[in-house]
Parts: C-alpha cells; structure tokens; sequence
C-alpha cells in the first residue's frame, strides 16, 4: 500500500498552476457553478451542513477545447486544496488487483489531506457504461466498481473530498456514476462577447499599425471553441514571421542573433489567410451537447 500511495502522490499537484477565473474569458454560468459547488463549501463551511452538505462530486462535459481543463486549473489555484490531477495511467495497473487499490489509496490521501480535490480528466477512459453485449474485462468492471463505492458507500466521511470530473463524451459515461456526479455543468462553446475577449488578449491592436478587425473575427468564428481561436491567432501571427523568413532565406550567408529584423505587424490581409486555413473541430456535436445538458445538466434558476 505504501508504494501505490508514493506512485499517488507524484499525481499532487505542488505549486499553484496559476490560472485566475479573470483569465477564462467568457463561461459565466460554469464559473458560477463551480464556485458555489467548490469554493463557497470551503470558504464558508458553517453553512454547508444537514441538507446543505456539499457536492462532492462534479462533472464539467462540453466540446473539446472549450476550457474544462483550466476551470480546473482555476479551481486548484483558487480553492488551495490538496490537488490529484489523475488520468486512466495513473490507476490502471498491469497486476491483478493493483488497480481496485491504487483507487481505494486514492480516497484514502485524499481524505487525509483534506480538503482535496480529485481531478479525473477524460473520465469517460476510466467508467464508460456497464452492462449486457459489452467487451468489458473483468478487471475493468473491478476498478469501476471499486470508484463507484469510494465515492458514495458505506466508506463516505465527513471530510471534504471533491471529485471533479471533466469528459468529452458525456453520453458514455455509466448512469451509477452520473448519479454520483451530482453537479453536471456544461462547459459550452464560446459566446460572441468571450471570442472578441479572447482576440483582444491574443492579438491586441496596440503592437499593430492598423487595427485589426475584430468584429470581422467574431462573426466568422462561430463554432469554434476556445483551443481553435488560439490557433486562429497564432495562424495570423505567423503571416508576418513566413514573409521575414523568405527574406532571410534568399541571403547567402546566416544572419547573427544581435542582427536579425524584427518580425512586422499583423495586417488585415493576414488576418483573411488565417481564416481561410483554420476549420473549426468541435461544432459537429453541439447539439448532442445542448440535448444531454437539457436532460442531465445543472442549470442557474433564477
């Protein structure tokens, strides 16, 4: 047990990860719901008892690239719990048995570091669904069963032990662990008012000599998720880096560090070429998002 508790303890996040909620641009109602879920039980523990006992478990779904990682990331900056940032390598193990124990050890220093924070990224890897007709082996159905009574058995305890969950595909995931997970929070595709944020950060005007169409951006970026506006901006950025590095190429002779030419301005031009080389890649399942949130989500009432 020693030696899968030290394995464990390597998945502890140490120092801060540094990510503020002011540094995720849009996501309002997530923000919201994971602060009242996470944060406010923390820092105001005399009001969360009896009925009010936190939500101790939490599943961020949505397309990907849209920020389910770095609320996360937020939470472990904000919250300063102890942080288990876990994927599916960090509890499957080759020996029989090792699995169901690297999951109980999991709980346990969790529950002994308290109040922590599990981070299961991509949970849909580790749970998918159980049942009849499905080529599931033994010692997976093992490791499932076992996450499912740590989290909600006859071994639940007082202390505060969080467990966030962040997952792609939120309609595989089996329905005893969607009944665990009481908080579903939908992590959605970036609103026009988030995008044009995120463009004034990642491209801003003043390092520009003409300003840069950001409404133009905003209207032809529907669809594409927070990852996909990033690699927009740095297909813009690397217009003017391409045209310096013609030019560096039909010299003879390498030119020194201290005497290389600073890379030019972004132009309009460039920002029209990065948007005819970059598709987005997470939109084809929005609406299968949208149904499950209707269906299963947690929703602000006001």
């Amino acid at each position: 047990m020693r030696t899968l508790a030290e394995s464990l303890s390597r998945d502890i996040i140490r120092g801060s990860p540094d990510v503020k909620w002011e540094s995720i641009k849009g996501l309002g109602t997530a923000k919201h719901l994971l602060k009242e879920a996470v944060v406010m039980p923390i820092k105001y523990p005399k009001y969360f008892t009896g009925l009010l006992t936190p939500w101790k478990g939490i599943l961020l779904f949505g397309p990907p690239g849209t920020g389910k990682t770095m609320l996360a990331k937020a939470v472990a900056t904000e919250c300063n719990t102890t942080f288990f940032n876990i994927s599916a390598s960090s509890v499957v193990s080759k020996w029989r048995g090792d699995s169901e124990k690297l999951i109980k050890v999991l709980f346990e220093l969790a529950r002994h570091h308290a109040p922590s924070t599990i981070f299961l990224d991509e949970i849909d890897a580790i749970i998918s669904q159980r049942g009849e007709g499905r080529s599931e082996h033994e010692a997976s159905r093992r490791l499932k069963t076992e996450l499912l009574v740590q989290m909600d058995g006859l071994t639940r305890t007082d202390e505060l032990v969080f467990v966030l969950a962040a997952t792609n595909l939120p309609w595989e995931l089996d329905a005893a662990m969607l009944r665990r997970l009481e908080k579903r929070i939908l992590v959605p595709l970036p609103e026009p008012e988030a995008r044009r944020a995120i463009f004034e950060e990642l491209l801003p005007s003043n390092f520009q000599e003409e300003k840069l169409p950001y409404n133009l951006l905003v209207e032809n970026t529907e669809g594409f998720s927070g990852s996909d506006i990033r690699l927009l901006c740095k297909e813009a950025a690397m217009q003017p880096l391409r045209r310096l590095m013609a030019l560096l190429e039909d010299k003879q002779e390498q030119v020194p560090e201290d005497e290389l030419p600073k890379v030019g301005p972004i132009t309009h031009g460039d920002i029209e070429m990065a948007l005819k080389n970059t598709r987005p890649s997470a939109h084809l399942l929005a609406r299968r998002y949208l149904k499950f949130n209707a269906d299963y989500g947690s929703q602000i009432l006001q």
